[in-house]
């Protein structure tokens, strides 16, 4: 997608600079106690406080815990490479001491071109593969992504995308090995899984492009994970179609982990304007849809505004000054809709 995870990239680099601060401020290393596991419908955040400060990243922790028990980290695979496993370790150990989940996934090319981060050559996949396997054995992750939005790549790159194919397996299994009850799985994007081109994709919306078969090359997986923008191509909550997200279950038995949601708040671009309300009615739709599936996880994508081009700049539950929109009380607080 154009957003290039929007403010993921800015992250990585805060956290590469944050991780040292980050590993003694989150006390034991690695090897420390581990998150029950988790139940099915629950909700959380990424990692996106206002800033890198100290004061405004244990302002985002404090508030975390109160949109349900999940903070996600997104980032490039070569963190799991630093010491410690860089930022990857640095926010598992913080989630762990504050009786959070973490959600960690690794990233190995770029939406925005379908460029690789670095080739897959037999020396990256040896990397990406045995920091996965060490990651993994020192933290028994919950959850864990080996690639973001994977249909994105299958669009702009397909033989990097049957590369990754052909590699995915390979550490897969290495990460079963070292922690059995991992939950590892790629990422889709589902708007460009059901076809959904057009609005601010700036293609066309046409069901017969859509990209449900690359879920079967990726037999060993454990969840049908997807990150979801539905106000890309909707130019309302109300404009999505009943069965948006249960029309998932067609297509798979898998357990479905929604590993990003989002909706922005801003009166633009042109011709997608946006309020607090109506991000608030986004929410609603989404979790009143997505009941029948009984994701396992449900993940807003921002907690604060982020310096991000529109529509994502606007996304998060509470505005850069830090008021809390509409959305926040919607997100934090269980609600029983029908719609």
């Amino acid at each position: 997608m154009s957003r290039e995870f929007a403010v993921s990239r800015v992250l990585w680099a805060a956290l590469t600079l944050l991780a040292p601060w980050l590993a003694f401020g989150c006390g034991s290393r690695a090897t420390g106690p581990q998150p029950s596991p988790t139940p099915a419908n629950i909700r959380g955040i990424t990692l996106t406080p206002r800033s890198f400060d100290e004061d405004d990243y244990l302002e985002f922790w404090d508030l975390a815990k109160q949109t349900g028990g999940v903070v996600a980290w997104y980032g490039d695979w070569i963190e799991l490479a630093g010491a410690e496993f860089g930022a990857a370790g640095a926010v598992s150990r913080q989630s762990v001491s504050r009786g959070l989940t973490p959600v960690i996934g690794v990233q190995f090319f770029r939406q925005a071109t379908g460029e690789l981060l670095r080739p897959l050559d037999a020396a990256t996949r040896a990397i990406y593969r045995d920091t996965a396997a060490g990651f993994a054995a020192s933290f028994k992750p919950p959850f864990f992504a080996l690639g973001l939005e994977v249909n994105i790549l299958y669009e702009r790159a397909r033989a990097d995308f049957e590369d990754f194919v052909e590699f995915y397996p390979e550490v897969y299994d290495a990460v079963k090995a070292a922690s059995p009850g991992t939950k590892v799985f790629p990422i889709f994007q589902l708007e460009k899984m059901q076809g959904m081109g057009g609005g601010l994709f700036g293609g066309v919306n046409d069901t017969s492009r859509a990209e449900w078969f690359l879920l079967e090359l990726f037999p060993k997986s454990d969840l049908a994970a997807f990150t979801t923008y539905p106000g890309l191509v909707f130019g309302e909550p109300a404009s999505i179609p009943g069965d948006y997200y249960a029309a998932i279950r067609h297509h798979t038995t898998r357990e479905v982990a929604f590993t990003e949601v989002g909706w922005h708040a801003a009166a633009s671009p042109p011709g997608w304007e946006s309020s607090g309300g109506e991000q608030a009615a986004a929410v609603d739709t989404f979790l009143a849809r997505t009941v029948p599936l009984s994701p396992s996880l449900s993940i807003w994508s921002f907690l604060f505004d982020q310096a991000a081009p529109e529509p994502f700049g606007s996304m998060g539950l509470r505005t850069y000054d830090r008021t809390a929109r509409p959305s926040w009380g919607r997100w934090i607080v269980p609600i029983n809709l029908s719609m």
